[in-house]
């Protein structure tokens, strides 16, 4: 990274939090044991400092979960607009300072659509709108052995869900490979914080359309439209879509896929952009 390019990025603090705690329980034989929990918490935002949203948030990577949510919110349309985002867990809040202010921003946040996203799933009034400038690289393609790599990838995981459950699970692929991995108390969290994770990347990785986005939730319409404003053009979940996130993902083009698990999976849209080897499910069979 070039040493302008660096200078021109956020200055970002490196807050964290503990992502369980332990408590007591009683179990179905009466006795008491000690066991993990999210560790579930608020972060107010401030931009340049006007409040703005309360996200409920595990806290693993709080400044890029804030950079991300400017960016998908389409409130911030470049990272090099943001001076800097420090976070502050004793006050459970983040300060955003922009280098020229956001236009109208009483205006653009006023309207809201509230989604089915756990915990904070709201989606600021317009972003239906710009879907439509939203294009996907027409040629990109994942094939089936690359799909259940990436299965297998997710599988091999050490997640905060094994320890202690209820929580969601995204990350972001390139072919098999995975590039980043973070879990919150909701997967918009999740999803918004790998979209701040593309823009601090070099100018030449910021794309999506290399990329494969990966959740353990289902693909509603948000998480569709996020992914499709990021530029990934395929969504594999363990879940299944919603209706509106069908509609969304074929009329934009986007491949999902979901209920994928192991070797089985079905695709929802845009069934062009898999590469199918059925032969790769059928050894499986055979091997059981």
């Amino acid at each position: 990274m070039s040493t302008a390019r660096a200078a021109s990025l956020p200055a970002l603090t490196q807050a964290r939090a503990p992502l369980t705690r332990e408590v007591t329980v009683v179990n179905e034989h009466g006795a008491s044991e000690v066991i993990s929990i999210p560790a579930e918490r608020p972060l107010t935002i401030y931009v340049d400092r006007r409040e703005l949203v309360t996200l409920m948030t595990l806290g693993a990577m709080p400044e890029l979960l804030v950079l991300g949510y400017l960016r998908n919110q389409r409130l911030i349309r470049d990272v090099h607009e943001v001076e800097s985002i420090m976070v502050d867990w004793e006050v459970n809040a983040a300060s955003v300072v922009t280098r020229h202010g956001i236009a109208d921003i009483e205006a653009r946040t006023a309207q809201r659509v509230v989604t089915t996203g756990c915990g904070q799933g709201s989606v600021f009034g317009g972003l239906m709108e710009e879907l439509d400038q939203v294009r996907l690289d027409p040629d990109a393609r994942l094939t089936q052995a690359q799909l259940y790599g990436l299965l297998n990838a997710i599988r091999l995981q050490e997640t905060t869900y094994k320890s202690a459950g209820s929580v969601h699970g995204c990350a972001l692929f390139r072919d098999e490979t995975m590039l980043m991995f973070v879990e919150d108390v909701g997967r918009h969290n999740a999803i918004d914080t790998l979209a701040g994770w593309m823009w601090l990347q070099p100018p030449a990785q910021q794309g999506g359309a290399d990329k494969v986005f990966y959740t353990t939730g289902r693909l509603t319409s948000e998480m569709i439209m996020k992914s499709a404003q990021m530029g990934v053009p395929v969504v594999v979940s363990r879940s299944g879509i919603t209706q509106m996130g069908y509609e969304l993902a074929r009329g934009l083009g986007l491949c999902a896929i979901g209920r994928a698990v192991n070797r089985h999976f079905v695709c929802y849209t845009a069934p062009e952009r898999l590469v199918l080897q059925p032969e790769l499910a059928a050894s499986r069979l055979a091997a059981t």
